[in-house]
């Protein structure tokens, strides 16, 4: 229910400031019954700022956001990717916030935090323990009032470096990475705020300097155009006396309007092509429509599911069920200025994709005849309810609601309008916008396809770039000031943490079935959903002989049943705005259940359907092989799975069924018939070695009364595969894969450790492996990331679970500076193993892991995450006390033996995956034996330390 307070005054103290009398509640949202809403107080401050708080007590979390009204939209010509530049530079240092601090201070907090840019804005956000709810504020309004002089010319080269180093990862040596940026490039005028993409180019990177950057920020940085969102375990009248003393002595900045939409206009289909280095060649036709929150979005939303999403979708129909394609969807997505209907369609190799766009413009025509059915429109609006109702599991997913709505609708409560909105849309309105955007429209048709292989493009390239009519914009940075806040306090003084919320692991139950399935639960009913995630042991272990079998075998039991085809399977689930899917890891199959509890009974008919009665139809079973070998081709071209592959090769021994992919390799599934399969299901499928999680709005006795048709589930003997030893390491070695002309160089350092063990030396070495590679500032983060550049982001950890697994250290880095980085991996780890941690590092880590248990069981999927872990795992009840004392009573000499134990520096394998005319030389001159191999891991040279 809104109420609308107009502007009435908000007192919160017995004496306030003049600015504090200014903040003026705007209006109020409570929520009554059942209905979906989010309650939440907004207020404006006296310099501009907006305020929401939403209170909620079921979890001792808060969660602050931070979003300002700008992204790339806001850039110039030649001075692309600012807002993501400055992105990485607010995390950088304040006046009173030192350099790299922000990240230790938060995670010191038990918080995470994390910033993203897109188009149309940036925001900054933080999750933390309710007692730290003062520090999240100090620090976020640091960085919008006191910044600037922190930013000095070598942390804005270093950042620098970064953003190249995340362009190379994400964009240039990423396949397909280029797509967006060629099609935005070509959709949208010269000039139009959306031509290029938020990540920016190169060459203005490289032309920027630190004055530019100083300027954008104060142009667009300032309170009147940011929102402050604060939701969780909070009392509305304290937040508004904490951002009030924070931000609002800030000094407002330059007034800012918001931009008009300006949707593409295409006067001809425009042809663009791109060479990558890919296997299977991908069309991707783009559409120009209209901005979000336009009165046709909804409508296009259900014709791109219509037309290209699910297994009911006219695409999947023509092109993966007739093995035409790998895949194909449709989607519209709108911004805040424009939105654009695609069409992606992945090819089988060496595919015309001249045929690949006749088949689209026939599936089009065909849409044009079928038309929009009633289920059609059932299916998409269970859906979206569905989804606007997961998205509040969490307050994180409640605040981002409320900032985007804030920022984008002026109106924090617009859950309700889309509501209205989604169930509005009517079968005229879907086909009228289809007549009206994409029937008979032009539009960008880009080509992206293996180098070498121009013969494939749809059509050569028809359209260049032009500037006619380009104007540049006016100028709004020349005599930019920057005036920082007076306060009556020492913003320098870091505020004192409250006392730590009292966290409450989740109350289960537990129940045995007579067949051995093991039940576990909890009722969380917080949003009405139940999820259920049943698990079988065993997986990609029990593949022996025939791996990729396991995958195949689950890729099959979401297809046909007896009594359903996938499409029909497909159209009850969405009709419901459930999901039930299968899916195959290295030790376990995974059938994973989301329903709304008012459709939990229909949906785990379904379940039941799906688990014990596959079709294993033939023509399924074909199609999905084919995938499936595809994909394990495709493996060869990227080297993230190079690098990964031939270093559990290496890790694990050639022989061991984890040096072996999870998909398999082409023998091994070349040799997989569909009667394997059938007996693979038959032999492994088995309650004995089952566990099933069940959480949400849902009490344990009602639970157990829905599972009746697992208790007839027949129990067979599987016997689990056995540990096996890792072969030894003799000394460490570098170990080299050819990439040709890869940007960018994949390392992975590491050995096989130990299985994992709750409370025993693997907790233990979670501990010690915090500080070392585990937190974003930890040692080899810092150093390769943030003090050199060479990365956007560098890790280890290790892994283990039933049975033993590796300790890694992993980065992919800048070509030339391959050589360097495994140098400094090494001299991280090795300084590490000799010396030990530190009493300031030891005293962060207990800190940081000690207060993180508040985020730990907030939403479904935690929780049922969490008990997993206890029923696999066969844990006591006072697991988590025994690991809080764990924590809380190791010592430096504790992490120093671990550390000095199980970093064994002279016997591990290094794996690098780059260009050998860019990285070899300077690897060789290392102080390790350099051993070549191919992309399967076998050796092809080696060269010994001079």
């Amino acid at each position: 229910m809104l109420q609308k307070i107009g502007l009435s005054m908000v007192l919160t103290a017995s004496v306030v400031s003049a600015a504090e009398a200014q903040t003026k509640l705007v209006e109020k949202v409570t929520k009554k019954g059942s209905e979906l809403v989010i309650p939440y107080e907004k207020y404006k401050l006296a310099n501009g700022l907006t305020l929401i708080v939403h209170e909620d007590h079921s979890d001792p979390v808060v969660h602050v956001d931070v979003t300002y009204h700008v992204g790339s939209a806001r850039e110039e010509v030649g001075k692309s990717g600012f807002a993501h530049f400055f992105e990485h530079m607010m995390f950088q240092g304040s006046d009173n916030v030192a350099d790299e601090e922000h990240f230790k201070i938060v995670s010191e907090s038990g918080g995470t935090l994390n910033g993203t840019t897109n188009r149309d804005r940036t925001n900054y956000f933080e999750t933390v323990p309710s007692n730290q709810l003062e520090t999240a504020l100090w620090l976020e309004a640091d960085r919008m009032g006191f910044l600037l002089d922190a930013v000095t010319q070598k942390k804005f080269e270093v950042q620098r470096e970064t953003v190249k180093n995340e362009r190379g990862q994400n964009y240039d040596n990423r396949p397909y990475g280029l797509v967006y940026e060629k099609t935005s490039q070509n959709l949208y005028p010269y000039g139009h705020p959306y031509s290029w993409t938020t990540i920016g180019y190169l060459e203005d990177l490289n032309r920027v300097d630190v004055n530019d950057l100083k300027n954008f920020f104060l142009r667009w940085y300032g309170p009147n155009n940011a929102t402050v969102t604060v939701g969780g375990d909070v009392k509305p009248a304290d937040v508004i006396k904490l951002v009030e003393k924070y931000f609002g002595s800030i000094p407002a900045g330059p007034a800012v309007e918001n931009m008009k939409p300006v949707m593409a206009k295409l006067d001809k289909d425009r042809y663009v092509s791109y060479e990558d280095n890919v296997r299977f060649p991908m069309l991707r036709m783009t559409f120009p429509t209209p901005e979000s929150g336009h009165k046709d979005e909804p409508a296009l939303d259900v014709l791109a599911e219509v037309l290209g999403q699910g297994k009911n979708s006219i695409f999947y129909k023509n092109f993966v069920k007739e093995q035409k394609a790998l895949s194909a969807s449709a989607s519209n997505s709108a911004s805040e200025l424009a939105g654009e209907f695609g069409i992606s369609v992945m090819a089988y190799p060496n595919t015309s994709l001249a045929k690949t766009e006749e088949l689209v413009r026939q599936s089009i025509a065909e849409f044009e005849k079928r038309g929009i059915n009633d289920e059609d429109l059932v299916r998409f609006k269970a859906s979206a309810e569905s989804n606007l109702i997961n998205s509040l599991s969490s307050v994180s997913g409640k605040v981002s609601q409320l900032a985007y709505n804030e920022t984008f609708r002026n109106n924090p409560n617009y859950i309700q309008d889309e509501l209205k909105r989604i169930q509005s849309v009517t079968k005229e309105d879907v086909m009228r916008v289809f007549n009206q955007y994409i029937k008979g429209k032009n539009s960008v048709i880009l080509s992206v396809v293996p180098k070498g292989k121009s013969d494939l493009l749809a059509k050569a390239d028809n359209y260049t770039i032009a500037k006619d009519g380009f104007k540049p914009a006016a100028d709004q940075y020349s005599g930019l000031k920057y005036t920082k806040a007076v306060d009556t306090f020492n913003r320098k003084n870091r505020p004192g943490a409250g006392k730590n919320p009292v966290v409450k692991v989740p109350a289960y139950y537990t129940s045995d079935f007579k067949n051995g399935l093991k039940v576990i639960g909890v009722k969380s009913d917080e949003i009405p959903t139940v999820t259920v995630q049943l698990t079988v042991k065993g997986g990609h272990r029990l593949s022996a002989g025939k791996a990729g079998i396991s995958s195949l075998t689950a890729a099959l039991m979401n297809e046909d049943t007896e009594k359903y085809t996938s499409e029909q399977f497909s159209n009850e689930l969405d009709k419901l705005g459930s999901s039930v899917s299968i899916f195959a890891g290295t030790e376990e199959t995974t059938v994973y259940v989301q329903s709304l509890k008012k459709n939990l009974d229909k949906t785990l008919a379904l379940m039941e359907e799906r688990m014990f009665r596959p079709k294993f139809a033939q023509d399924d079973f074909d199609r999905l092989k084919k995938q499936q070998l595809e994909g394990i081709a495709n493996q060869a071209t990227q080297p993230t799975a190079i690098a990964n592959n031939v270093y559990n090769k290496l890790v694990y021994g050639s022989n061991h069924i984890m040096a072996t992919p999870t998909s398999g390799t082409a023998e091994t599934v070349n040799s997989i018939t569909l009667d394997d399969v059938k007996q693979f299901y038959k032999n492994n499928f088995s309650p004995s070695v089952s566990s099933l999680v069940i959480v949400g709005d849902i009490s344990e006795k009602e639970a157990i009364a829905k599972l009746d048709f697992l208790k007839n589930w027949e129990k067979k003997d599987v016997k689990l595969a056995s540990d096996t030893k890792a072969p030894q390491i003799e000394k460490t070695r570098i170990y080299f894969v050819d990439k040709p002309d890869a940007a960018q160089s994949e390392i992975r350092i590491g050995y096989l450790g130990m299985p994992y063990d709750a409370t025993g030396e693997f907790y233990k070495l979670g501990l010690m492996n915090y500080v070392l590679g585990g937190a974003f500032n930890s040692r080899i983060n810092l150093n390769l990331r943030e003090d050199k550049g060479y990365t956007y982001g560098a890790r280890s950890g290790y892994a283990g679970s039933r049975y033993a697994g590796p300790f890694t250290a992993s980065a992919g880095v800048r070509a030339d500076a391959t050589a360097e980085s495994v140098t400094e991996f090494m001299k991280e780890i090795t300084d590490f193993q000799k010396n030990g941690i530190t009493d300031a590092e030891i005293q962060f880590m207990k800190s940081s892991i000690g207060q993180s248990d508040a985020r730990k069981y907030e939403t479904p999927g935690q929780k049922a995450g969490f008990l997993g872990r206890i029923v696999e795992f066969d844990l006591n009840k006072d697991f988590v006390k025994k690991q809080t004392d764990i924590l809380n009573n190791i010592t430096k000499k504790d992490i120093d033996g671990l550390a000095a134990k199980h970093l064994p520096v002279n016997n591990m394998h290094i794996v690098v995956v780059g260009d050998k005319k860019t990285v070899l030389a300077k690897l060789q001159k290392l102080n390790y034996d350099v051993v070549e191999l191919d992309t399967n891991g076998n050796a092809i040279g080696s060269s010994s330390v001079k």
